[in-house]
């Protein structure tokens, strides 16, 4: 592993970084007040990363996409993550799990996502069933040919915008060493499909603008060609594509936390309390170290995970790693850093209070904190038979 970046992904790091800057920081105020993205806003922000030829780089050049390997997406993934989740989703990068298409598929699905024509939602959560996907009760049953599909989904990122929805579905039953187990299927599911309803959702302390929804099954008929992958193996699909996406949140704390240091660390050299700046004071500079060093672990801890992925090397401690440390790191740094500014640090006039609020969830979605360590916690201890 390098522990420098090379000419390429330095001119990826920029890139991004000015793109946020100049093209999502400044609208980030608005969409926090209003709670809301304008059509107008997302498909302008779209069509200048599908301009600078950022569009649908985490997927393959052989179908259109820009091919970034995973240490080089998670470069990118860190400097979006400076910016608002509600406006950096326009910046484009669809499923993975889109690369599972058929060749049929590919022409209605993938290849338009890739375009930027049409953008998709990944659908697992249930209100019964988070943590635990094989305890989902939304369900298909056979019925001359077709599945017929009833149950619910909620937390459902972006499918607000979503043209179609990657969707996880109960398909049978299975017997198993320890019990009775659901098997699982992966569908692909448009919007506006009969008896397919996409509702709004709950409102969200963390990352206003970036909705979440509900989805309604009730007799919602999909027939045989819009399973992704084969049946009863959406799990050998989830294993593949879906669990790297971990190292994005990873990413976006890495890169939040980055942002929110460059606020603290000026207000910490100019801000003067009885005749000196605050950051002379051991108990704010004492912090500041912590903050970085903290940073800077789990930025090193993220982009070997990703190098891992690259060499074709076991990952999935690494990446649960990664993950619970960023997101930890990212909450530890943002109530710090409220601390240093004091009371103006609570106050909407800055934006630490809205990094707080949004670096709560991180802990929670795409594995919470205590799914990750139980994951490390089995990678160890498989090795040993226990």
């Amino acid at each position: 592993m390098h522990f420098g970046l090379s000419d390429e992904q330095q001119m990826i790091v920029d890139t991004v970084r000015t793109f946020v800057e100049t093209e999502i920081y400044p609208h980030e105020d608005e969409v926090e007040r209003s709670g809301e993205v304008s059509d107008e806003l997302a498909n302008q922000i779209k069509q200048k990363c599908i301009d600078s030829g950022f569009y649908a780089a985490n997927l393959p050049e052989e179908v259109g996409g820009g091919g970034l390997n995973h240490l080089d997406f998670t470069l990118l993934e860190r400097e979006l993550g400076r910016s608002s989740m509600a406006l950096n989703h326009f910046f484009g990068r669809p499923s993975g799990i889109l690369m599972a298409c058929n060749d049929e598929q590919r022409e209605r699905y993938l290849l338009p996502a890739v375009r930027g024509e049409r953008m998709d939602a990944l659908a697992m959560t249930e209100p019964a069933a988070g943590s635990d996907v094989r305890g989902m009760k939304c369900s298909a049953r056979l019925d001359g040919g077709d599945w017929v599909v009833n149950g619910s989904k909620h937390f459902i990122s972006h499918a607000n915008v979503a043209d179609f929805v990657i969707v996880f579905i109960a398909t049978g039953e299975e017997e198993t060493e320890r019990g009775v187990k659901k098997k699982i299927t992966c569908f692909l599911v448009d919007r506006g499909t009969p008896g397919f309803e996409i509702l709004p959702g709950y409102e969200s302390v963390s990352h206003r603008g970036y909705k979440n929804c509900i989805l309604q099954f009730d007799d919602c008929r999909l027939p045989q060609s819009q399973i992704l992958g084969e049946l009863h193996r959406g799990f050998d699909i989830a294993n593949e594509w879906l669990y790297a996406t971990r190292i994005s949140v990873a990413a976006f704390c890495v890169g939040r936390a980055r942002r929110v240091l460059d606020l603290v660390l000026p207000h910490a050299a100019e801000r003067e309390q009885f005749g000196q700046p605050i950051g002379r004071f051991q108990g704010v500079s004492f912090q500041l170290a912590d903050m970085v060093t903290a940073i800077d672990a789990a930025d090193w801890l993220t982009l070997s995970a990703a190098w891992r992925l690259d060499q074709g090397l076991p990952a999935n401690r690494e990446i649960a790693s990664a993950k619970v440390n960023a997101s930890e790191m990212l909450a530890s740094v943002t109530d710090t850093a409220i601390q240093i500014f004091g009371g103006m640090g609570l106050m909407q006039d800055l934006p630490l209070e809205r990094f707080w609020r949004d670096a709560r969830v991180e802990r929670i979605w795409d594995g919470t904190s205590e799914i990750q360590r139980h994951i490390i916690g089995r990678e160890l201890l498989r090795p040993l038979g226990c």
